[in-house]
């Protein structure tokens, strides 16, 4: 690719709620890439994730999709474990103080998120780092120093704590040590360019840049990405909401969750998710406009492409016949876990017991709402014996062999 092909593709998918911003930062990174190629060194690249919680969903790969993108094109990759900043907890997205992590819960919660990662990142090409390496260094006068920089207005003018605010809600003092925290990252690894989500727009543009400036570095380029809507095409990804594609549940959920996803939501996730290149999505949006290509093609073409990254070709390709088999054709798929149904077993004691329900209110829930079948037969008893064997579907993709 040459430069501007390659801004092109690294600008995909950004949002800085800010046209002027998204030009500045544009025009910086191609800067920077003009310069890297001149001093033949790769651009220092890094993306920060606390290990607050052990599973990841589709949401989270946004940003390593980006240092992705940086990879294959030769750029040095810190993938950036925020060991100590997982000890304070982000403010930038909540609107209440998170709760305090202790070392030990992010130490157990960081074991899983590399593994993870290493399915968008090359494990080869990809260096792992923990904040705590410097940032435990730090002493009290340090902090001040650091603080110095910065106003309490400008922390006060962020939404989320003008909100609590207004509401008179608490915001505590350790919640402004993040940015603080945060800034100081770039700092240490002398960043050239730093991704992360809209919610972290103040931590790199204002935090990242101004402490990089101040300590006599430039400033670093800030990617910042669009949010990953969940399955409802509305609200953010988010396991509190339900609307979660996870990344460790197999090809068919995960590709059976991408079809469910409203067509308005699908440009956000080919710009998103894929690896698709700017003039592919271009073209795919174009074909659906003019009618050459069906909507619901385009999103089967979608959901292989994601679901092809986490699974590889096979297992993708195999998702998309079962689903064709399943909801198109509607028929049962081929392959589907096996359940050995015990003496006494009431209907409600095998859809939890087969995994298919979190909750008997869940599994009750699905069978008045007529969501259970037994061999294509509708099941409208919980509490009555398990019939006979036969294939038990609970919703929509969801099935098992019960023996």
């Amino acid at each position: 690719m040459n430069i501007e092909e390659q801004v092109e593709l690294l600008m995909l998918g950004t949002e800085y709620g800010d046209e002027d911003l998204k030009k500045a930062m544009t025009a910086e990174l191609r800067e920077r890439l003009i310069l890297a190629q001149k001093e033949n060194r790769p651009l220092r690249v890094y993306c920060g994730y606390d290990p607050t919680s052990t599973d990841l969903h589709l949401g989270h790969t946004i940003t390593m999709r980006k240092l992705r993108q940086f990879q294959d094109l030769g750029h040095e990759v810190t993938f950036l474990i925020g060991s100590y900043t997982a000890l304070v907890g982000d403010p930038s997205d909540k609107n209440k103080a998170r709760p305090i992590l202790t070392e030990e819960k992010v130490a157990e919660n960081a074991m899983t998120y590399t593994e993870q990662a290493f399915r968008v990142l090359d494990r080869e090409k990809t260096k792992i780092r923990y904040n705590g390496e410097w940032l435990s260094k730090l002493t009290l006068v340090d902090l001040i120093r650091l603080g110095q920089n910065f106003t309490v207005q400008q922390f006060l003018a962020r939404d989320n704590f003008a909100n609590r605010l207004e509401k008179g809600e608490p915001i505590y003092i350790h919640e402004t040590f993040y940015a603080l925290m945060q800034g100081y990252d770039a700092v240490a690894m002398e960043t050239d360019v730093q991704i992360g989500g809209s919610d972290q727009l103040f931590n790199i543009i204002v935090a990242g840049r101004k402490l990089q400036e101040a300590l006599g570095q430039k400033p670093l380029v800030g990617i910042i990405t669009a949010i990953l809507p969940g399955t409802d095409g509305v609200q953010r990804m988010s396991k509190s909401t339900g609307n979660i594609v996870p990344i460790n549940t197999g090809a068919n959920d995960m590709f059976g969750k991408l079809m469910s996803v409203p067509d308005s939501a699908m440009a956000l996730y080919m710009r998103l998710v894929t690896r698709w290149s700017p003039h592919e999505i271009e073209k795919i949006e174009q074909d659906v406009a003019s009618g050459a290509l069906h909507p619901r093609d385009a999103k089967m073409n979608m959901a292989g492409e994601i679901t092809s990254i986490f699974y590889g070709e096979e297992d993708a390709k195999s998702a998309r016949e079962n689903f064709v088999k399943t909801f198109q054709q509607k028929e049962i798929p081929d392959e589907m876990p096996d359940f050995a149904l015990q003496s006494g077993q009431t209907v409600v004691d095998v859809i939890l017991a087969a995994g298919l329900a979190e909750s008997k209110s869940k599994a009750r829930s699905l069978i008045d709402q007529k969501g259970v079948k037994l061999d294509g037969e509708v099941l409208e008893r919980g509490d009555a014996p398990f019939p006979h064997p036969g294939v038990l579907q609970v919703g929509k993709r969801r099935f098992v062999r019960v023996k």
